[in-house]
Parts: C-alpha cells; sequence; structure tokens
C-alpha cells in the first residue's frame, strides 16, 4: 500500500465527516496499524500538498493538514460511487466526448488514467464514451489543458459496452467475493485491540475496493448481465463496511483526541 493511496483513504472514509482535516501526529497515528511508517506519511503529505490536494494548517493540538476543495470535490464523488449511495437514471442514451490531448506524453497518460476514473472508456482513437455525462468531466479536461466536443448518440450499434473490459471486471469481482472474508479475518487477528483491529479491517475493505473504481464505469444495470457478480460484491462490502464503522469510529476518535 502507498502511503499517498493511504492518505486518500484516510481522508475520504474518516477525516471528510470531521472537518477534513488532522493534525500531522494524529494522521501518524491512524495509519500506523496498517504498516504506514511517520516518514512515509511527512513525505506523502508533502507530495499532495504538492499536487494541490492538501493545505497546511494551523490546529489547536499542532500543524495539521486539511483537504482542499478540490480534493472534497473528489473525495465526495468517489464515495458516492464507494458507496453506491445512488444509481443515476439511464435514458439509453451515450455521451461522446471528442478529446484532443494535450502535448507531452506524461500529460496525455495522466488524462487518460482520469477519463477512465470518472467512467468514460475509449471508443475510438481520442473519442470517449459514457452512458452519463460526468460531471468531474470538465474538471479532468481543465486540468489536463485538454480541448472537447461532445454530443449525444442515441443509437450506437452495436451498444460500446465493448469499450470497456468488462470480462477481466467480471473475474475481478468473482475473486473479491473469494477473498474478502480472508482479508477481513486477517487484520482482525492482527491487532489486539478491537477497535483498532476494525479500523484496520475497514480500512484495508476500503483500500482494496477502491480500486474498482478505476475499472468499473458504473453502467446501468439494465446493461449487464442478471448474473452480473459486482452486485453480490458490493452488498458485501458494504454489509462488511458497516459492521466495522463502529469500531472504526472508536479508534479514529481516539487518536485524533490524543
Amino acid at each position: 500500500m502507498h502511503a499517498r493511496s493511504a492518505l486518500f483513504d484516510v481522508y475520504g472514509d474518516h477525516l471528510r465527516a470531521r472537518g477534513s482535516q488532522a493534525p500531522v501526529a494524529a494522521v501518524v497515528r491512524l495509519l500506523d496499524p496498517v504498516g504506514i511508517a511517520a516518514p512515509a506519511v511527512r513525505t506523502a503529505i508533502s507530495r499532495m500538498v504538492g499536487e494541490g490536494w492538501l493545505e497546511p494548517v494551523a490546529l489547536p493540538a499542532g500543524r495539521g493538514y486539511r483537504t482542499t476543495d478540490r480534493a472534497n470535490r473528489r473525495l465526495d464523488e468517489a464515495a458516492d460511487r464507494i458507496y453506491r449511495r445512488t444509481e443515476p437514471v439511464w435514458d439509453g442514451s451515450w455521451h461522446l466526448a471528442f478529446v484532443a490531448p494535450p502535448p507531452g506524453r506524461s500529460a496525455r497518460t495522466r488524462l487518460r488514467a482520469d477519463l477512465g476514473f470518472v467512467g468514460y472508456a475509449e471508443l475510438a482513437d481520442n473519442v470517449w464514451v459514457s452512458p452519463f455525462h460526468r460531471s468531474e468531466l470538465d474538471e479532468v479536461l481543465e486540468r489536463a489543458g485538454a480541448l472537447v466536443r461532445t454530443a449525444r448518440a442515441t443509437d450506437i450499434d452495436p451498444p460500446p459496452t465493448g469499450a470497456w473490459d468488462l470480462e477481466s471486471l467480471e473475474r475481478a469481482y468473482v475473486e473479491w467475493l473469494a477473498t474478502a472474508d480472508d482479508l477481513i479475518a486477517q487484520q482482525l487477528d492482527a491487532h489486539r485491540d478491537e477497535d483498532e483491529a476494525a479500523f484496520a479491517a475497514r480500512f484495508h475493505l476500503v483500500h482494496e475496493w477502491r480500486k474498482f473504481l478505476f475499472a468499473d464505469p458504473g453502467l446501468p444495470s439494465s446493461l449487464l448481465p442478471d448474473d452480473w457478480p459486482g452486485r453480490a460484491a458490493g452488498e458485501l462490502f458494504a454489509s462488511e463496511a458497516t459492521r466495522l464503522k463502529p469500531g472504526a469510529d472508536r479508534f479514529v476518535a481516539r487518536c485524533l483526541d490524543v
């Protein structure tokens, strides 16, 4: 687990509901049970400040960091997808984005990753498709310095679901269903303190589940098979995350109150 990714997890899953800020010492205490050492935490914080995700703040308990407005938007959008709070109503049409990519290989690579994260797939060279007009699209393109023209298509034959690697996604969900219980059990057994164990188990659960944000575009149910394993995987995740939350919350409160 990378420290930067772990910081996104702890701010999104725990600190977002607690003012989106915390002293550095508290963040170090929070990430210790999941194997992230203090020097790695501080290095990742510095990097995220430079990237515009965190900003320094003076807190009564000492120097701390809070998420920026940009980070809060990304965390809230990710949380909606992680916990599948709502499923948009699909009108049967497809949103097409004709993207003029920015110069520079690294910028183009980052843009492709960001477009995939918000649910678009490349249907043809520089033509991206999604069943919905994602609100995050404009910010992604503006940040990359890319130009875009958009259109709506009501009839694409065959349907562009093949733009996503649904076979690999299906296998990933099947594997998730087979391994999630062991992932939780390992963390619960590894910590003597029950609340710390619940925090570590939920943390690893959310961290592994969050990887689906980069692979699952959130296609409407009508476009997926009746036995799509993502539904059962989502139910298992929601059930276990809810079960572990009270203990995890108590551990977070202890870390913040020291």
